[in-house]
């Protein structure tokens, strides 16, 4: 088999997106109130991990221009190139952040911006469970996804083939409660990515706290599987 061929589809088609995929999504007004959100409620200088980082822009920039401590990972090297140079105030690793060796309870906060689209739904819920249990008690986690009732879809995104697989809004609810998350507000949208391919989208994004009395240390550990960068 080749490298090619090993390397997970998610990474394959991110690397084929490039600097097009900040593009498409740069106009999101909802995400931008979403960090915003996030902003408003860590303390200074906190520590926080964006998982699917992309080229690091919007959610890593942004945080980090604001004098976070950020550590971004991402699947794509591709992106995780781009992202290093564009915000050379955080750090970006090229990783499965399933399989990263990150210690439970050392972030203030973690970001995962429609990150969890190409990972099935016991690996969605298993990833959920894993990024509750890094963050420390009342820390917060902001999450956005395209809240659908489907799995295992073979669709295009902005010309690249993927394998989509979602939740419906209130699963997703449920999913980030059982997990040992408060869910404090969320926001429903629809946005028309920049590009010629793209069709409207519903996006959610949910702002959640880590319960206090979680005990996120009941789930599971994620199995190694083919790698989530989604968008």
């Amino acid at each position: 088999m080749s490298d090619e061929q090993r390397r997970p589809r998610a990474a394959a088609a991110f690397d084929a997106l490039g600097a097009e995929y900040e593009r498409a999504f740069a106009g999101s007004r909802t995400h931008r109130r979403s960090l915003e959100w996030l902003l408003g409620r860590l303390a200074p200088g906190s520590r926080v991990l964006d998982v699917g980082s992309g080229t690091g822009r919007p959610t890593a920039g942004t945080l980090a221009a604001a004098g976070h401590d950020v550590l971004g990972v991402d699947v794509s090297p591709v992106m995780v190139e781009l992202a290093a140079r564009q915000v050379p105030d955080a750090v970006f690793q090229c990783a499965d952040i399933r399989d990263a060796p990150l210690d439970d309870g050392s972030f203030d906060a973690v970001c995962v911006y429609f990150s969890l689209l190409q990972l099935d739904r016991r690996e969605q819920t298993e990833l959920v469970g894993r990024l509750v249990r890094l963050l420390r008690p009342e820390g917060y986690l902001v999450l956005a996804t395209v809240p659908l009732d489907v799995e295992g879809v073979d669709a295009t995104f902005m010309g690249q083939p993927v394998r989509v697989t979602s939740f419906p809004a209130q699963r997703l609810v449920a999913l980030a409660e059982e997990a040992g998350l408060e869910v404090l507000d969320q926001e429903a949208s629809m946005f028309t990515p920049a590009h010629p391919d793209a069709r409207p989208e519903p996006h959610l994004f949910l702002h959640c706290r880590r319960r206090a009395t979680a005990a996120p240390d009941a789930w599971p550990s994620p199995s190694p599987r083919p790698s989530p960068r989604m968008g």
